[in-house]
């Protein structure tokens, strides 16, 4: 193992206070990374670490050495990448994170594009609509909508997304028209709910005369996909809450029609999700400014489609 391995993952563990953490996140095991970690203290004469069956925490010899080695992985990692950039030829694989209807609908389409131009990389894309950890999960991207929980990440805001309620005209033939939130809750609309741990959507973000308000709506149909959700909406089963994106041909073709337009849901932030020293890598910025530039060509043309 070398020195400059054992810095990493000394930066790793003690950004992270875990030594099965930091090992994912390395994609090693935790007995390399515990290796790793005796290797540096014994080549220093120090602790770095204090060690319990409960916790672990850094000495203040730890504490001293961790400034000096970030320092040092920063130049290190920034040579690397100016000399792939000299090279022209970025490889390795990335590991990308993006909700469903986004990554389905948007992403997966463009990826081979991306890939035929940079042939020495591979993409492990992830979809799903929970929350992810960048960090724990060992992602080098991810894609959201929303507002992400952990500040410490690097954002980089691509696009306000429209969102509409919207259902099928057998649904508003059979349960009426609701004209605003307030109706929604008052006349006890079927709300299709994107549900899974620590989701909120059972509470929708409006934009009321007075500002944006939530509604506590309810519904007898709930799910952790966003586009099964989008297929009961076309079934006639309820209401759903969606970026415009996800459902504007639907709409176009007149499968679902928009409701509760005099209250339309707040618009949802658009962005992705990288670690400082991970925007170094080539293929990770790469990645980044290829999909940016499609999603917002893609959008533009999504909100032309919506207008028209």
């Amino acid at each position: 193992m070398s020195y400059l391995d054992n810095i990493r993952t000394f930066v790793r563990v003690y950004e992270l206070g875990s030594m099965s953490a930091a090992g994912r996140d390395l994609r090693v095991s935790p007995a390399v990374t515990s290796a790793r970690i005796s290797q540096l203290e014994d080549y220093l004469g120090v602790r770095l670490f204090q060690r319990t069956t409960r916790n672990l925490t850094a000495t203040e010899q730890g504490r001293a050495f961790y400034d000096g080695a970030v320092a040092v992985l920063d130049a290190v990692d920034a040579a690397e990448a100016q000399v792939m950039h000299l090279t022209e030829t970025p490889r390795g694989t990335l590991f990308v994170a993006a909700p469903l209807g986004l990554g389905r609908r948007l992403l997966a389409p463009e990826v081979p594009q991306f890939l035929d131009q940079y042939p020495e990389i591979k993409l492990r894309l992830r979809l799903t609509d929970r929350s992810v950890d960048l960090t724990n999960e060992g992602l080098d991207l991810a894609f959201f909508l929303g507002q992400p929980e952990d500040s410490n990440l690097r954002i980089r805001k691509i696009a306000d997304c429209p969102r509409v309620l919207c259902a099928a005209p057998e649904y508003i033939t059979r349960r009426g028209l609701p004209i605003d939130g307030d109706a929604l809750v008052r006349d006890g609309h079927d709300c299709l709910n994107l549900r899974f741990p620590g989701a909120n959507e059972f509470q929708w973000l409006l934009q009321t005369p007075d500002g944006p308000r939530r509604f506590a709506v309810s519904g007898r149909y709930e799910c952790d996909d966003g586009d099964v959700l989008t297929d009961w909406a076309l079934a006639g089963q309820g209401i759903v809450l969606k970026p415009e994106f996800e459902v504007v041909d639907h709409i176009a073709a007149g499968r679902l029609i928009p409701v509760a337009t005099q209250t339309p849901p707040v618009p949802v932030q658009l962005a992705c999700l990288y670690t400082h020293r991970r925007h170094q890598d080539p293929k990770t910025r790469l990645f980044m400014e290829h999909m940016i530039g499609h999603l917002s060509d893609v959008l533009r043309n999504k909100a032309d489609l919506s207008s028209g």
